[in-house]
């Protein structure tokens, strides 16, 4: 049977169907800037953050991969991908109205207030991942191999824009007269009335991207891989095991560089307010309930708001930019100034001039969400898109688990508590993420120059 070529997509279509992300990335960027914060003001220490933040990389290596391999093997009428992403925005919405009102639960309920807010971070970090997996997929689903950095750089647009507006939320509404300040035990206002926002937009992208997108059938599936339909039978939820153990060769190497990148970045989630509160500010690592705490909680949020700002007009420059140079050379440059990023916020004092480590962290990021998926997707057979999708978060996830277990105790016995110093740390790995691109992926397995050539002349807006 002869293979049939997948059509390219406009735009306006590739945008459409990663409008999700832009909701969930939104409910992200209030996790990310937010989550520590709301643990410490409900009495969670320094030391112990990392090991809360531990519930989100473990959601991620159980659900991912599972999720991938449900959607590689069925139907619905709904579609594919379709229904994983409207039944995690639901439960991901109930999660973000949950979490920062944990302590008007536990009077309702007499539960460990602590104990009740790391269920709903898993109950977000749990229907985010079965929504997020699919997106990625999707893009393989839907384009040709051809337009698979464009279509990720999209998303790395869409996934800026809904951080900056998660990440910006509390502040805004500081700005508003939405207190953020709470009593003691409590959650301030402009976080909580920050996850109903993100409630709602994550709901109402994730419609929009179900109700503009038309995946395509099994039988279209089959004419792109030049099969029958129904030729090729549904693999096991045992050949899960098969698959991890047959991963290509690119996958392996682009792990290496993925733990380095999102050690780093994990390690910027979860200790930026702490580091911050005892750098910038010159508060003790125990004052986590005072006013300045809470504007270094706001100022954090405002600093991520800002590397997703400037990761936009890096995502539109990706694609020029690998076909100058590559897309392994163009990721490692990426790295590399993320890395100094993440080191210049110990040398800059001044709070109002540490939107310049954010540039380099928004070029990384830019490039960290784009590059190693398009320089993988070549890689990955269609029929295995979204298992493979799922093994390859492992390399992300595995990572934050081990920073996870060792970073607070690492933070209290080796830096005495001043998180900063640990932050450091993040970019060095980052730097080291850069050096592995660089000399251990070739040129040839990242590069094609002709798919390149085609993906610039698929840039008109």
């Amino acid at each position: 049977m002869s293979q049939k070529i997948k059509p390219n997509l406009s735009i306006a279509q590739i945008i459409n169907m990663s409008m999700g992300f832009l909701g969930i990335q939104m409910a992200f960027g209030l996790q990310n800037g937010n989550a520590s914060r709301i643990l410490a003001n409900l009495g969670a220490d320094v030391h112990e953050l990392s090991w809360f933040w531990l519930v989100a990389p473990i959601t991620g290596l159980i659900v991912q991969p599972i999720i991938g391999h449900m959607g590689d093997n069925t139907w619905s009428p709904l579609g594919r991908r379709k229904p994983y992403f409207l039944i995690g925005a639901v439960l991901c919405a109930i999660g973000l109205v949950l979490l920062p009102n944990a302590a008007s639960v536990t009077h309702l309920i007499a539960a460990n207030v602590l104990l009740l807010a790391v269920i709903f971070l898993a109950m977000m970090d749990f229907s985010v991942n079965i929504a997020m997996e699919p997106f990625r997929a999707l893009v393989g689903d839907m384009l040709p191999k051809h337009q698979g950095t464009l279509g990720f750089s999209i998303q790395t647009i869409l996934i800026g824009v809904g951080a900056v507006i998660g990440s910006e939320m509390p502040n805004w509404l500081t700005k508003l007269g939405v207190s953020n300040v709470a009593p003691e035990g409590f959650v301030a206002d402009n976080v909580i009335y920050a996850f109903y926002v993100g409630a709602a937009v994550l709901m109402i992208s994730i419609l929009y991207t179900i109700f503009t997108t038309r995946e395509y059938s099994p039988k279209e599936f089959a004419e792109f891989a030049g099969e029958k339909e129904g030729g090729e039978e549904p693999s096991k939820f045992t050949d899960m095991f098969k698959d991890f153990a047959n991963i290509p060769a690119l996958m392996k190497k682009l792990g290496i560089v993925q733990f380095f990148s999102w050690f780093a970045l994990f390690t910027m989630w979860v200790f930026t307010t702490s580091a911050l509160a005892t750098h910038q500010f010159g508060l003790s690592p125990d004052d986590t309930k005072s006013l300045e705490f809470n504007k270094a909680g706001d100022l954090t949020g405002h600093l991520f708001g800002l590397y997703n700002l400037f990761a936009i007009p890096f995502a539109f420059l990706l694609t020029p930019i690998a076909k100058k140079i590559g897309k392994k050379q163009t990721h490692a440059l990426a790295l590399f100034c993320g890395g100094l990023g993440l080191i210049s916020m110990f040398f800059i004092k001044d709070t109002g001039m540490l939107w310049i480590s954010m540039i380099g962290l928004g070029f990384a990021w830019a490039s960290i969400l784009a590059m190693p998926y398009a320089m993988l997707i070549d890689a990955i057979p269609l029929r295995k898109m979204g298992v493979y999708m799922g093994i390859f978060n492992f390399f992300i996830v595995m990572p934050q688990i081990i920073n996870g277990i060792f970073g607070g105790p690492v933070v209290k016995n080796l830096f005495g508590n001043m998180a900063m110093d640990y932050v450091v740390v993040g970019g060095v790995c980052m730097l080291i993420a850069a050096a592995v691109t660089m000399f251990l992926i070739k040129n040839e397995e990242s590069d094609t120059p002709k798919e390149l050539e085609n993906e610039i002349q698929q840039v008109h807006f």
